[in-house]
């Protein structure tokens, strides 16, 4: 009997597979238990930043309803009174980093520590800008984060308007107060049923 040989063999198409994520070991290293310095995490807002303290939680999730151990999660705003500062030294000043990076944890959740953005222009609702990365997703995907309470702010939002009406909801951050600390929830759905809305930047 002849031997078969690898080109006489129809092994079919290699499988894909996703290498990493690396997040962890360059970007949230203190989170994971790396003894690097990292310039960004969970704590966006010092003592001393301007506006209403507040916690930003929630999960990210995938098209079957999963919570994803493994994403990391980015955030960017203004303080309190609607203000980016302009170098370190004004960062410091203000008490306020304006930028947040964190991996998902223990209990698949992203949590940040800040304070509730202003309104940087007039028209525009208060709102956090996420950047999300995860396995499997060759470019970050980018969104926006609006606040349950800021209804009449955010029907003038011309950006939150230009998303259609039946979407507008997986923006939208819910407000929750426990023992007189304020956390607003928003989970991030990357398909499927309630997928959130991204935006091509």
């Amino acid at each position: 009997m002849p031997l078969m040989t690898a080109q006489d063999a129809d092994f079919g198409q290699t499988p894909s597979q996703t290498v990493g994520p690396y997040f962890a070991y360059g970007l949230t290293a203190t989170q994971y238990g790396y003894d690097f310095d990292q310039p960004f995490d969970a704590v966006v807002a010092l003592d001393n930043a301007a506006g209403e303290r507040i916690r930003l939680e929630g999960r990210v999730i995938d098209g079957d309803g999963n919570a994803i151990g493994d994403a990391m999660v980015e955030i960017s705003q203004p303080d309190g009174e609607g203000r980016y500062p302009q170098t370190p030294e004004e960062a410091r000043a203000l008490g306020f980093r304006a930028f947040g990076r964190v991996g998902t944890d223990a209990q698949n959740r992203f949590v940040f520590h800040t304070v509730k953005p202003g309104a940087q222009s007039p028209g525009e609702a208060p709102h956090i800008n996420v950047i999300v990365l995860m396995r499997g997703l060759l470019l970050h995907a980018f969104t926006r984060v609006y606040f349950s309470d800021e209804a009449e702010a955010n029907a003038k939002d011309a950006v939150l308007q230009s998303v259609p009406a039946e979407r507008r909801h997986t923006l939208i951050a819910e407000r929750v107060v426990q023992g007189g600390a304020v956390s607003y929830r928003f989970d991030i759905r990357m398909q499927g049923a309630d997928e959130t809305a991204f935006f091509d930047v």
